[in-house]
């Protein structure tokens, strides 16, 4: 048996895993990098190298601030502003998901779920309604704007390392629009649905909570991280070390300051870091590396570049919603990460340009999770937190949600895709 086939089988079979145990996520997929390193397809030196720590670091270095964001009350306050300016529950609703959605623009989005979501359960018990509709519009709102930047959700992350995009690029890139347009043209469709939705909740809403801000220093280290982020692509054009240095770098600089002031705050960080996620992703960039070094890969986009037109169009619409339809039900990061060599290797292969496909693919399979609460973590924790206060979703009450939401972004942030990057 060649060890293409090998470590096809082992991929396979670890993606099964993933999907029936989403719990243990980690574990399994470090368990099918340990049977690789067993057969010999990963040695010793491939587990450390093929790691993008700069990707690592910046994904690290954001959860931390996130978590000193929520413990400043920031994210309270803001929400409760908006909540006492709006007359209705469905407004309201919208209100807190519009936020969700600009939070996650720089958030990673379960950190956004984590701040927003009580705020979403706690205004629905003051005022006597469900808060689901709320926070599973929550939950698809910051998974659609966490595909907007560099710093929003790990798929954007790997895509900015394979491309040696900075942030700036996600905004103008080679001199055309980037994919940050693409994602905001998706999220007016998509609110303007939630609009739709919510309109029906005309109950009047009267809610006098006021949330003081403890303090400003996890915003303003943010800030720095954004401006630091804005920045690599002068100090480090080739995205191997200068966004994950300082984003860490600032973190264990804010961790310092809340030592030094609120001593309580760094060891509830430091407890409640998502350490599952953070080694799932490091793992998921050893499992692809060794089916690119074995062929695995280049394999697959043969097949692709056989198997589909030649028509760009085609190609484009191939990999958009096959992503949609995929990542529905299974993690975006390996799915992605798998994914942008072989749309690399199906460029090559058909003349089509690259920033077309992995723009696309980006689009469909970070949108793509919104349809099921299966489909992106965010979806998890919010459904999970509904679940703690008494509140059960159901696959079609979260699809009834989810499906027409997707549609609509990925239809038409695609499209803006398609025209520019034709």
């Amino acid at each position: 048996m060649n060890t293409a086939l090998i470590a096809g089988l082992i991929f396979i079979a670890t993606y099964v895993a993933l999907v029936l145990f989403r719990r243990v996520k980690s574990q399994i997929l470090w368990a099918g990098v340990a049977l690789g390193v067993a057969l010999t397809l990963i040695s010793g030196w491939d587990v450390v190298h093929d790691i993008n720590w700069n990707v690592m670091g910046i994904f690290a270095g954001t959860l931390l601030l996130s978590e000193f964001f929520i413990l400043s009350h920031m994210p309270d306050a803001i929400a409760s502003w908006l909540i006492r300016r709006t007359h209705t529950v469905g407004m309201a609703y919208l209100a807190v998901c519009i936020f969700a959605s600009i939070l996650s623009i720089c958030i990673e989005n379960i950190a956004t779920v984590l701040i927003v979501a009580p705020i979403m359960i706690g205004l629905a018990k003051k005022i006597n309604v469900s808060p689901v509709p709320g926070v599973i519009g929550i939950a698809i709102a910051s998974n659609l704007q966490g595909t907007a930047t560099l710093i929003g959700d790990p798929p954007s992350m790997i895509l900015a390392n394979y491309m040696h995009m900075s942030f700036n690029d996600f905004f103008v890139y080679q001199g055309k629009l980037g994919i940050f347009f693409a994602v905001q043209v998706g999220a007016i469709g998509s609110m303007l649905f939630l609009y739709w939705l919510y309109s029906r909740h005309k109950n009047e809403i009267h809610f006098e909570g006021h949330v003081r801000v403890r303090s400003w220093v996890p915003f303003i280290f943010i800030s720095l991280m954004i401006v630091a982020l804005t920045a690599s692509s002068f100090v480090d054009p080739d995205f191997k070390w200068f966004g994950g240095t300082a984003c860490m770098a600032l973190a264990f600089l804010c961790m310092a300051f809340s030592r030094f002031a609120h001593k309580k705050e760094t060891a509830w960080v430091v407890a409640h870091f998502d350490w599952s996620t953070t080694t799932f992703l490091a793992g998921i960039f050893v499992m692809v590396g060794m089916l690119e070094r074995v062929g695995v890969l280049d394999n697959f986009a043969s097949f692709l570049s056989e198997t589909v037109a030649s028509n760009p169009v085609v190609v484009f619409n191939v990999v958009v919603w096959v992503s949609v339809a995929i990542s529905a039900f299974i993690d975006n990061v390996p799915y992605l990460t798998a994914m942008i060599p072989v749309v690399q290797k199906l460029s090559d292969n058909l003349d089509v340009g690259v920033e077309l496909l992995v723009f696309g693919l980006l689009i469909g399979a970070s949108l793509g999770g919104n349809i099921t609460p299966v489909g992106a973590s965010a979806n998890i924790v919010a459904t999970g937190a509904l679940r703690k206060h008494g509140y059960h979703v159901s696959f079609g009450e979260f699809a009834k949600i989810g499906l027409p939401f997707t549609v609509i972004a990925t239809l038409l942030g695609s499209l803006v895709v398609y025209f520019v990057w034709r």
